[in-house]
């Protein structure tokens, strides 16, 4: 039995035997992926899965990772927060600085592919030293607000590809090239995702110190502004009046001022109160999400600015209602009155929150629709074939 076969048991009836005929459509293909690191989720959590996948299956597929100093790191960082529309500064120094590292890894990878796809920013000047193949530049966040300045620095680079993906219609920005929608998707067998038994999810939440004596509201997403912890605690507050609830509130800081602001201000609400736990986990701390929101009552992802989050579709997976925010793809993902409810603001969140806790019934039946809606929609299987079929189109 070959690893696609594993998702027989999860995807839709027929996606498999759709990929496995578009995998014999590429054969002799040469696919390569470029990303700027190997860990975290997102674009490198799908690869971790899909190239092992696929070369199983005879497509020859390769995955290669740029790296560079402290300040080419820097500089990426900062280029792709302007391009998703936040004010940085960027000098020409540091910019010139990242697209010479980029020639060096240029020097030191094997780009020689049929195919190659781009992700995100930080390898994206790669293709100035492209030889030959079709080369597509995926981009996984919403840049349709970048700054002018730091935007028409990069198209130079963005025009050269062959076409670009975005991840939802109105996260692109102009483009002289093809542009096509393919929407994320999450890995329903990757350690985020897997089943856990009930021992497994116990022990975990024993280990993080939160106890399963209340229901449990759950949100797991940066400690930014963007993804307002701060309102989802004002939400608690709400709520708490009339019901005796716990929250937890997991994420990252990466050592980023406005982050550890945050999570500075969100320790000082949960020395004050009990019912508050803070965690704060390294990026492949996917067990322990796995857990909380397997453990969860009902999971919050109240961002007021986000790309194509995928907070929602793995707690749907799970088979829990998700109240959220209208941002980036949140909307997308989020069916309301059928998979949970999207919200504009504390109060509605606090109502929906007070909603499903008064009608215990919905959420059974809101978490059952959710998990079909990813099975769907929202599947690494999903997002394979798209990438198969988009590989096929591009080299006809």
């Amino acid at each position: 039995m070959s690893l696609i076969d594993d998702y027989r048991r999860v995807a839709i009836p027929g996606a498999v035997d759709f990929i496995l005929k578009l995998a014999e459509h590429v054969k002799g293909l040469r696919f390569l992926h470029v990303t700027g690191g190997r860990l975290g989720g997102g674009a490198a959590e799908t690869l971790r899965a899909t190239v092992p996948m696929l070369t199983e299956l005879g497509v020859e597929m390769r995955w290669e990772v740029t790296g560079g100093d402290n300040a080419y790191y820097t500089t990426a960082r900062s280029l792709q927060s302007a391009l998703e529309g936040a004010e940085r500064v960027l000098s020409e120094e540091g910019l010139a600085r990242w697209v010479d590292m980029n020639s060096l890894n240029a020097k030191k990878l094997d780009l020689d592919a049929d195919v190659t796809l781009v992700h995100d920013s930080q390898p994206a000047s790669l293709v100035s030293a492209r030889a030959g193949g079709r080369w597509v530049w995926r981009c996984h966040f919403d840049c349709s607000s970048a700054q002018a300045a730091p935007w028409a620095f990069f198209r130079r680079f963005a025009d050269q590809y062959d076409a670009a993906v975005f991840a939802l219609p109105g996260f692109e920005g102009r483009l002289a090239i093809p542009m096509y929608v393919m929407p994320p998707s999450i890995d329903p067998l990757s350690e985020r995702n897997r089943d856990l038994t009930p021992r497994e999810i116990t022990d975990i939440l024993m280990a993080l110190g939160v106890a399963r004596d209340k229901p449990l509201l759950v949100q797991v997403a940066r400690f930014a502004r963007a993804h307002d912890p701060l309102g989802v605690v004002n939400a608690y507050r709400l709520v708490k009046k009339h019901h005796d609830v716990r929250l937890v509130l997991a994420g990252t800081a990466d050592g980023e001022p406005e982050r550890l602001e945050v999570l500075s201000l969100l320790l000082e609400v949960a020395q004050e109160d009990r019912d508050v736990v803070v965690l704060e986990l390294p990026p492949e701390a996917h067990r322990q999400v796995n857990a909380l929101q397997r453990a969860a009552t009902i999971v919050l992802q109240k961002s007021v600015r986000a790309g194509f989050e995928l907070g929602p579709a793995e707690a749907m997976w799970k088979g829990k209602p998700v109240v959220g925010g209208y941002a980036g793809g949140l909307a997308q993902q989020i069916i309301t009155n059928v998979t949970g409810y999207t919200v504009h603001s504390v109060e509605g969140a606090a109502f929906r929150i007070r909603h499903l806790l008064n009608n215990p019934e919905l959420i059974p039946r809101m978490g059952a629709a959710g998990r079909e809606h990813v099975r769907r929609s929202l599947l690494i299987t999903r997002e394979l074939a798209d990438e198969l079929a988009l590989g096929v189109h591009l080299t006809r």
